[in-house]
C-alpha cells in the first residue's frame, strides 16, 4: 500500500497541465489524474490527456463527461462562434462559462472519495488569456468553499487547491517540465486542432505556445497543420 498523499490533478492533454501532473509526481504525490469531456470542439486533447496520464504511470485517469456545449457562450463549445485567429481584448470568445468552477468541483468530489486533501490545477496569470477563473483571487475563494461545503471539511479535514504554475511564464513552465522529463510531443494545446493532433498554429493558445518554446530555446515539437 502506497503512504503518499493522494491528490487529484487535471489534466486536460495540454502543455500546463501536462508540467502540473509532472510537478505533484515529484512533490511526492499519488496521482490521480481528471480529465473533462465538456464538449470542446479540441476533442483530441482527451487523447493527449491519456497519453499524458499513461507517460507518468498514474494510479487513476478518469475522464468524466460534463457536457458544457449544451450551454454554449464559447467559440470552444459553439460551434456557431469562431475561435479568433487574432488576440482579443477583454475576456476572448475561447472563455468557456464557470468552466474551473465545475471542473474543480468534480476534482474535489473524487477527492473526498478516495480520501484526498490535495488538488492541482495548471492555471496561470502570466502568458494567458485572461480568463477569469484562472486568477489566484478565484482559487483561494474556490478553496473556502471547498472546506466550508464537503463532509470532509467540516469534520475537521482540509484542502489544499495547488497552483504551481500560476506566477510562471510559458517559457518557464516549458524549463521546468523540460527538466522533469514531460515529453511535450504528447501535449495538445490547440483550440481548433484537428482529429490527429495537429495545431492550428494562429489561436491564443498557439500563440502563447510557439511563443514559450522560443524564450525558452526548446525546441518546438508541436505539430502544425500549416
Amino acid at each position: 500500500m502506497s503512504k503518499k498523499p493522494k491528490a487529484v490533478i487535471l489534466i486536460s492533454g495540454g502543455l500546463d497541465s501536462a508540467t502540473t501532473l509532472a510537478i505533484a509526481q515529484e512533490q511526492g504525490y499519488e496521482c490521480y489524474a481528471l480529465s473533462m469531456d465538456y464538449g470542446q470542439r479540441h476533442r483530441v486533447e482527451l487523447k493527449a490527456a491519456h497519453w499524458v496520464a499513461e507517460s507518468f504511470s498514474v494510479t487513476e485517469h478518469k475522464i468524466i463527461n460534463v457536457g458544457l456545449d449544451a450551454l454554449g457562450g464559447s467559440s470552444l463549445t459553439d460551434k456557431s462562434i469562431t475561435v479568433p485567429d487574432t488576440l482579443e481584448e477583454g475576456i476572448p470568445s475561447t472563455y468557456v462559462p464557470a468552466r474551473n468552477t465545475i471542473f474543480l468541483s468534480i476534482a474535489l468530489g473524487w477527492a473526498e472519495v478516495i480520501g484526498a486533501n490535495d488538488l492541482f490545477i495548471g492555471v496561470t496569470a502570466v502568458d494567458y488569456s485572461g480568463y477569469p477563473d484562472c486568477r489566484e483571487e478565484f482559487i483561494t475563494a474556490f478553496e473556502n468553499v471547498a472546506n466550508l461545503g464537503t463532509k470532509a471539511g467540516v469534520e475537521g479535514g482540509s484542502f489544499h487547491v495547488h497552483t504551481p504554475l500560476v506566477k510562471w511564464s510559458k517559457a518557464e513552465i516549458i524549463r521546468q517540465g523540460v527538466r522533469l522529463g514531460v515529453d511535450y510531443g504528447l501535449t495538445v494545446s490547440c483550440y481548433q486542432a484537428d482529429n490527429e493532433g495537429r495545431a492550428c498554429g494562429v489561436c491564443d493558445s498557439c500563440r502563447f505556445r510557439v511563443q514559450g518554446f522560443q524564450e525558452a530555446g526548446v525546441v518546438d515539437p508541436t505539430r502544425y497543420r500549416k
